[in-house]
């Protein structure tokens, strides 16, 4: 197999299998359920799974579930839905709650050891220790405690004889290392709560830079991949196997973020959306998790290929959101049904079609997919067209309707505006016109030619529908994730009121039956999906995935 230049990380992983360094390859996908899982997890997912698949590998699904206070079985239930979704297959559920016996055997061994002491510093007392990136810190008074006492303390600890915050275990390293990571890191602390997976039979609990390393090599995990905020913590996830003495020995690899324009990435910010009422749910349609993303009808296939295209580096640079949905709608111009929605209707009367004759036009269903057949569309005298596509006064080089001019309805005839019916307060109501029998689409009429093509809703037959556009969340396209994690303002300054418009128009009659899920591309408005959420049969609701339009190119 030729090394991939633009891949660090699997010609990492040619090079450990041609050495004979490993026989398989087995990754793992670590979320802590204590959220919705959103667009950078996914590259994870596709880096960890697809590397296992391209190796005929294995992949765990592992839930590091070590803060019960964080933490709930519908995160759980819902990363899970959310890897199924995405399209792939774990080869193991795991939890780090498994191991939770086998951690705490191992920290007694370091313990026993003379590296890891019970300390009754406070929390803060223990950050004001540590020192600073230029200074050392200092030793905790409790640092050398006997291992006797310590492996008493530590029992006691387990068997919840101390309240929370009173006690913790530390490791003992190096309180002058350069890596402020190694200096005494807190590896249990007391936390008296109920676990969702354990129930009350625990009251200390791992913390992750301990309890990470050891599911790894429990599980045999050959290539620990994660993101590069991590990288400093690499030499404590080795330390943690050396000293705590684990047969298997994995490799912790880095890789760059995936941060996206005019988007948060950090949970505890999406949650504060969520609390916040800012959204409707986890799963608001401009949310980047992945269920907000299924919802507004993003496709897996397009999420993959979009994080494929992403690549894989040590930069963690923001990729314009453009990019994501132009895989989008490559994903679904051949799947897509076209059909016809009016979102803002204005309605026309055909003055010289005969009031009772309803005739079915042909339209094909997706042109760039033959295979796909005809629908047929009722016509009749009353039509919707949209509001935008009618002006009584309107600029030059205005190609739609307005008094005196003549266009074409999509599939249907040519009909020309001759008066406009207004209200008490002067706005236009509905507008008149005639229509040319001879103009009809497909008879090939070639006596004249007209500049504008307008879509349309025959008004006898259509469906309501509500159509529901949306804005970017985050208003800032220059503001990336971890930039936002810094400044002085917070994130909510960033928020776009008008990110959600909801418009009330039409649908054509052969939609009747849509289900959540369902997409289509409206025609001059772009794709839409069903939403699955608030669509019913009496009403329906569609979200906007994508307009017709990019400038992004690939």
């Amino acid at each position: 197999m030729e090394q991939n230049s633009s891949n660090f990380i699997k010609n990492i992983i040619i090079e450990d299998l041609e050495s004979g360094k490993h026989k398989e390859i087995i990754t793992r996908f670590p979320p802590e359920p204590n959220g919705y899982l959103h667009i950078g997890h996914a590259k994870s997912i596709v880096i960890n799974f697809g590397l296992a698949d391209d190796f005929n590998g294995k992949t765990h699904l592992r839930f590091d579930d070590t803060n019960p206070l964080k933490e709930d079985q519908e995160y759980v239930d819902s990363i899970k839905n959310d890897v199924a979704w995405l399209g792939y297959e774990w080869d193991d559920l795991r939890f780090a709650s498994d191991y939770f016996e086998e951690m705490y055997d191992r920290a007694v061994l370091l313990i026993k050891r003379g590296k890891a002491y019970v300390d009754d510093l406070s929390q803060e007392e223990i950050r004001e220790y540590r020192g600073t990136l230029t200074e050392p810190g200092k030793e905790s008074p409790y640092r050398n405690r006997s291992v006797e006492e310590n492996l008493d303390l530590f029992e006691r600890m387990r068997n919840g004889e101390f309240e929370n915050g009173s006690k913790v275990l530390r490791a003992k390293i190096d309180m002058a290392s350069p890596n402020i990571n190694m200096r005494d890191p807190v590896i249990y602390r007391i936390s008296h709560a109920s676990h969702h997976n354990t129930g009350d039979k625990w009251c200390i609990y791992p913390m992750y830079s301990f309890a990470h390393p050891l599911e790894d090599a429990i599980e045999d995990v050959t290539h620990s991949i994660c993101t590069t905020e991590f990288e400093d913590q690499r030499p404590l996830y080795n330390w943690v196997i050396e000293e705590c003495e684990m047969e298997s020995k994995p490799q912790q690899i880095e890789f760059g973020r995936l941060n996206i324009t005019n988007t948060v990435m950090s949970k505890r910010k999406l949650k504060q959306l969520v609390d916040e009422g800012f959204v409707d749910g986890w799963d608001d349609p401009r949310m980047p998790t992945i269920s907000g993303l299924r919802r507004k009808g993003f496709t897996p296939g397009a999420i993959r290929e979009f994080v494929k295209a992403t690549g894989i580096s040590k930069g963690s640079g923001a990729v314009d959101e453009a990019m994501l949905e132009y895989f989008v709608r490559e994903d679904l111009k051949l799947t897509a049904p076209r059909t016809m929605g009016v979102l803002n209707p204005l309605k026309v009367v055909i003055t010289n079609y005969p009031e009772d004759q309803v005739e079915m036009l042909d339209a094909e269903i997706n042109p760039e997919n033959e295979e796909m057949g005809i629908r047929q569309i009722p016509f009749s005298r009353e039509i919707y067209i949209e509001q935008d596509d009618f002006m009584e006064d309107p600029p030059s080089k205005y190609f739609r309707l307005f008094p005196g001019n003549e266009v074409r309805l999509k599939h249907a005839y040519f009909i020309k505006c001759n008066d406009v019916i207004k209200d008490e307060n002067g706005k236009v109501i509905e507008i008149h016109c005639t229509y040319d029998p001879e103009t009809k689409s497909g008879t090939g009429f070639t006596g004249r030619k007209v500049k504008g093509t307008l879509h349309w809703v025959d008004a006898k037959h259509a469906i309501p529908a509500e159509f529901r556009l949306y804005e970017p969340l985050i208003l800032d396209s220059e503001l990336e994730a971890e930039a936002m994690d810094d400044s002085e303002k917070t994130f909510l300054d960033f928020v776009n009121p008008n990110s959600l418009e909801i418009v009330q128009g039409f649908i054509e009659p052969n939609m009747k039956d849509v289900k959540g899920q369902d997409k289509f591309q409206f025609f001059r408005h772009g794709y839409f999906n069903v939403d699955p959420k608030h669509s019913t049969a009496e009403k329906h609701v569609f979200n906007r995935i994508v307009s017709l339009k990019s400038s992004f190119k690939l």
